[in-house]
């Protein structure tokens, strides 16, 4: 099984790894875009528990996290989880630039005690819906704020504060 049968994605307050999510997707992307959520939910959940544990008492959690990354795989747009949630965005193939930034962006949410979805995007079909053309682009709460270098410290930093991200 290669890397990219795997995903992680984000089942109510945990990240965890689903085996074949991409390959559902695909599958369901051309017949099932159109469907309701609780239609998508149930068709992923049925198709992807055969290779992945899921707990009777978070099925809805999951269709939930399944549905959400199927419109995001679709580009579009997604309601929001939890508002005043920080999410952030990292696009890059995982050039030294890339990393470089996701780790900045783990110290600074660190220091300043933030909790916040992370994610980093490698994959080019992904990065492309976003519409960015350079490497790496970070993005914050769904909007763009870099494209092309690592910023500063102190300006991710107040980009963080002003998106929202307050001390727990």
């Amino acid at each position: 099984m290669s890397d990219e049968d795997i995903a992680r994605i984000r089942v109510g307050r945990f990240d965890v790894s689903i085996v074949g999510l991409k390959a559902v997707m695909e599958e369901l992307a051309e017949s099932h875009a159109e469907e309701g959520d609780e239609k998508v939910a149930s068709l992923m959940i049925e198709r992807l528990k055969g290779r992945n544990y899921i707990p009777e008492k978070a099925r809805d959690d999951y269709g939930r996290a399944f549905v959400r990354e199927f419109r995001r795989f679709l580009g579009r747009p997604l309601p929001e989880d939890s508002p005043g949630e920080l999410d952030i965005k990292v696009l890059g193939m995982g050039c030294n630039q890339c990393e470089s930034l996701a780790q900045l962006l783990m110290q600074i949410l660190t220091e300043l005690r933030i909790p916040a979805n992370l994610e980093h995007v490698r994959d080019v079909r992904q990065i492309a819906r976003y519409g960015v053309l350079g490497s790496p682009a970070l993005i914050i709460n769904g909007k763009v704020v870099a494209v092309g270098s690592v910023p500063p410290r102190d300006k991710i930093r107040s980009w963080i504060l002003e998106a929202g991200g307050t001390r727990k």
